[in-house]
Order: structure tokens, then C-alpha cells, then sequence
């Protein structure tokens, strides 16, 4: 299992549209990828919803984690995305 600890970079946390950005580009990606606020429990990375229920507010830490071939460039990807400001 790949795994990485991730800072929200975006203001408005993963809510709104930084949300619905990291939601398609793990849509996108070839293995499921999961989200979980820094002790609690994942959510699917691809879902706007679930995203958002999280509450990670900027500056709070997530860990992204997937599972399977190609699992580690998903991980980087959607961890890559969300330590960007996607406020603009």
C-alpha cells in the first residue's frame, strides 16, 4: 500500500471546488484512492461529498493512500494536488 502525509494547502480547505479538483483527478487515476484527516477513517478520494465531510480546514494534515498497480503515482498525484493551492 502506497501511503503519503499531506498539508491542505488551499484556503478553503478541501471544500468546493478544491474538492471537485482532487475528486476528478482520483476519478481519473487507475486504482482507488482514499483521503483520510490526519487519525480518522478514509473516504474515497473521488467523491466531492466525501471530501468534504472530512472538514480539512487549510494547514491540517491528510494521508493519501492507495492500493494496487500503479498505486504510488496515484498517491503522488492526488497528494501533489492537494498540497497546491487550488483557490484560483
Amino acid at each position: 500500500m502506497a501511503e503519503r502525509t499531506v498539508t491542505v494547502a488551499s484556503k478553503v480547505g478541501l471544500h468546493a471546488r478544491p474538492a471537485a479538483q482532487v475528486a476528478k483527478a482520483a476519478a481519473a487515476q487507475p486504482v482507488p484512492v482514499t483521503v483520510a484527516k490526519d487519525g480518522g477513517t478514509p473516504v474515497a478520494a473521488s467523491s466531492v461529498l466525501n471530501l468534504m465531510t472530512l472538514g480539512a480546514a487549510h494547514g491540517d494534515t491528510v494521508v493519501v493512500a492507495a492500493d494496487g498497480d500503479g498505486a504510488e503515482a496515484a498517491v503522488n498525484a492526488i497528494a501533489d494536488l492537494i498540497a497546491s493551492d487550488l483557490d484560483g
